[in-house]
C-alpha cells in the first residue's frame, strides 16, 4: 500500500473517531428511547400507519366521487354520444357504492388487518426491550468482569518478580517462572477479551438505540428493580398465553381471513351504486332537428343495480385459497402455543440452574478468601511464599469473576421469564 493511500486511511479512520459520542443512560432511558428511535420500532410503527390508512382506501368507494368537465365536439348530422354522454358545454359526474358486499368486508378485512398491526407493533417492541435489557446486563457484565481481570492480571504480575528471585536463588526450577509468565500471559489474554467484548456491545447497544456505529452506550445507576417471576410455573405459563403478541396476531390474521372468504362468497350478491350525471347542451348541437324537443340542462340521478349471472371458477379457487391459509395460521397458532408454554418451562428450569450456579459460585468465593487468609497468616509466620498468596489471590479474583458472571446469567434468566409472560415492558418503563 502506497503512503498516500496509508495516511487518507488514517485520515478517514481519525475522522470518524472524532465524531464518535459517548452517552450514559440508565436502562429505563434506554428503553423510552429505543421505543421511538430504534430502527425496528420505526419500521413497525410505519407498517402500522400504513395499514390504517388502508381502511380509508378500503372505504373510498363508499363515498361520492364527483368529477366535472367538458364534451365539446363537432357535430355533423345525427347526434352522437362521446364516451356514454352527448356532446356538452359543461358536464359533472358522480357516483358511489349503496350496497356492495364484497367491498364492505373488504373494508372489515382493512380494518382487521391494521388491528393485527398494531398488535405487530407490540410484538416488536417486547423484542426490542428484552433485547435492550440483555445488551445492558452485557455490557454491565464484560465492565464488571474486566475490573477483576485486571486486578487478576496485577496479583499475577507481582508473582513473577518474586518467582524469578526464586529461581536465580536455586529455589525454584525455571520451568517455574515460565509457568508464572505464561499465567500472566492467560489472564491478560482474558481481559483483552472482555474488554473486545465490552467494546463491541457499547457500540451494539448505541446502533440498537438509533445511534451511530461509531458511539458508545455507558450504563448509568438504574433504580429499575425487576419484578419477581411467578412462583408457580403453570401460573406463568397461562399468563403468557393471555397475553401473547404473537397469538392475538395470528388470531387476527385469521379473523381477516375469516372475512376474505366471506367478501369472496359476497360476489354473488347484487351490486347497487348511486349515480348522478348534469349536462349543459349547445345550442348549436343540431339536436332540435332529430329530436321533437331541446333542452339545454339536463341532469340523472339514480342507481345503477349489477346483477351476477355467471363468475367463473377464479371465486372459488380463491376461497379455496383462503381455507387453506385459515388451515395454516390454526397450524401455527397451535405451534405458537406449544412453544410459548415450552418457553416458559425452560426459562424456569434455565433460572433455577442460574440460581444454583450464584450458590455455587458463592460458595468458591468464600473458600477462596478463607484459603487466601489461612496464606497470609501462614506467611506472617514465614510458612508461606509470596507466589502461594499471590496465586490463592488470584483463584479469589477468578471466583469472583464466576460468582459475577452467574449472577448475571441469573439476570438475564430472569429477563427471559418476564419477556415470556409479558411483564417486561411494564417493568422496564
Amino acid at each position: 500500500m502506497s503512503r498516500r493511500r496509508v495516511l487518507a486511511t488514517m485520515a478517514v479512520v481519525f475522522g470518524s473517531s472524532a465524531h464518535a459520542e459517548q452517552f450514559q443512560l440508565t436502562l429505563k432511558q434506554a428503553v423510552e428511547r429505543a421505543l421511538t428511535q430504534n430502527p425496528d420500532m420505526v419500521i413497525a410503527r410505519i407498517e402500522e400507519a400504513k395499514a390504517k390508512e388502508g381502511i380509508q382506501i378500503a372505504r373510498d368507494p363508499f363515498s361520492p366521487r364527483i368529477g366535472g368537465g367538458s364534451g365539446l365536439a363537432y357535430n355533423n348530422g345525427f347526434p352522437l354520444s362521446i364516451e356514454g354522454s352527448a356532446p356538452s358545454i359543461f358536464q359533472v359526474k358522480a357516483n358511489q357504492y349503496l350496497f356492495n358486499r364484497p367491498q364492505t368486508y373488504a373494508v372489515a378485512q382493512a380494518r382487521e388487518a391494521a388491528r393485527g398491526a398494531t398488535i405487530a407493533t407490540a410484538e416488536r417492541r417486547d423484542e426490542v426491550v428484552f433485547r435492550i435489557a440483555s445488551m445492558f446486563i452485557d455490557v454491565e457484565r464484560a465492565s464488571r468482569l474486566a475490573e477483576s481481570a485486571a486486578k487478576a492480571v496485577a496479583n499475577l504480575e507481582k508473582v513473577v518478580p518474586a518467582v524469578e528471585a526464586r529461581v536465580s536463588g536455586g529455589r525454584e526450577l525455571p520451568v517455574a517462572l515460565k509457568e508464572a509468565q505464561l499465567n500472566v500471559l492467560r489472564a491478560q489474554q482474558r481481559l483483552l477479551a472482555l474488554e473486545s467484548e465490552k467494546d463491541s456491545v457499547q457500540h451494539n447497544l448505541a446502533v440498537v438505540l438509533g445511534y451511530s456505529a461509531a458511539d458508545t452506550i455507558v450504563p448509568a445507576a438504574s433504580q429499575t428493580v425487576l419484578p419477581d417471576v411467578p412462583a408457580v410455573e403453570e401460573t406463568a405459563v397461562r399468563t403468557a398465553l393471555e397475553g401473547s403478541a404473537e397469538l392475538r396476531r395470528l388470531e387476527s390474521n385469521y379473523r381477516a381471513k375469516s372475512l376474505e372468504i366471506k367478501g369472496s362468497a359476497a360476489q354473488k350478491l347484487p351490486r347497487i351504486d348511486l349515480v348522478a350525471q348534469y349536462n349543459l347542451f349547445s345550442k348549436y348541437s343540431h339536436f332540435d332537428q332529430y329530436f321533437a324537443k331541446f333542452q339545454q340542462n339536463n341532469a340523472q340521478f339514480g342507481a345503477s343495480i349489477q346483477i351476477p349471472l355467471f363468475l367463473g371458477p377464479g371465486i372459488k379457487a380463491g376461497q379455496a385459497q383462503a381455507e387453506l391459509d385459515q388451515r395454516r395460521l390454526r397450524s401455527e397458532m397451535e405451534t405458537a402455543r406449544n412453544r410459548q408454554a415450552l418457553g416458559v418451562h425452560q426459562g424456569y428450569l434455565e433460572l433455577k440452574r442460574a440460581d444454583m450456579a450464584v450458590d455455587v459460585a458463592k460458595a468458591e468465593v468464600g473458600l477462596a478468601h478463607d484459603r487466601l487468609s489461612v496464606l497470609l497468616a501462614q506467611m506472617d509466620e514465614g510458612r508461606a511464599a509470596l507466589k502461594q498468596v499471590e496465586e490463592a489471590r488470584a483463584d479469589e479474583e477468578d471466583k469472583w469473576i464466576a460468582f459475577y458472571d452467574a449472577q448475571f446469567s441469573r439476570e438475564k434468566a430472569r429477563l427471559n421469564v418476564l419477556r415470556q409472560t409479558g411483564d417486561l415492558v411494564a417493568a422496564m418503563r
